[in-house]
């Protein structure tokens, strides 16, 4: 029993490491579109759109536009927050805390996703103002 209970500790304590670094490779994409959105470089915010939002918006600019529209907390902004990260099967979840230029919270959950590159892709944003029920 202590054996199994050894081993278990130790396959965790491998695999933590490897969580927080698709945390912190997650939380990298995130933050390099947001300050892409601030300096209005729609190229480079795209550049970090996974291969099915893409599909959707097949020009950056197409994307950029959509980005100001329908998700302006995440293009403009008084403060940007990482909060809790969920990492799955090459998946991962990385919660944000927004704080758009009105002084309102907001709340929004990024997907992102590895890439047969091995790159991480945003696969999806959800934008929910702090406080309302899903």
């Amino acid at each position: 029993m202590r054996a199994i209970v050894l081993l278990l500790v130790l396959l965790f304590g491998l695999a933590a490491p490897a969580a927080a670094d698709d945390v912190a490779n997650a939380q990298s994409v995130i933050r390099a579109q947001e300050q892409a959105f601030s300096r209005n470089d729609a190229a480079a915010a795209y550049s970090h759109a996974a291969p099915e939002i893409k599909r959707l918006f097949p020009q950056a600019d197409i994307f950029m536009q959509m980005v100001e529209q329908a998700y302006t907390p995440v293009y403009r902004h008084k403060s940007f927050e990482f909060g809790e990260a969920r990492v799955a099967n090459g998946r991962i979840a990385q919660r944000v805390h927004i704080v758009d230029d009105n002084g309102e919270p907001w709340e929004a959950m990024y997907t992102l996703e590895q890439q047969s590159d091995g790159s991480l892709k945003i696969t999806g944003c959800s934008l929910l103002k702090a406080g309302q029920a899903v």
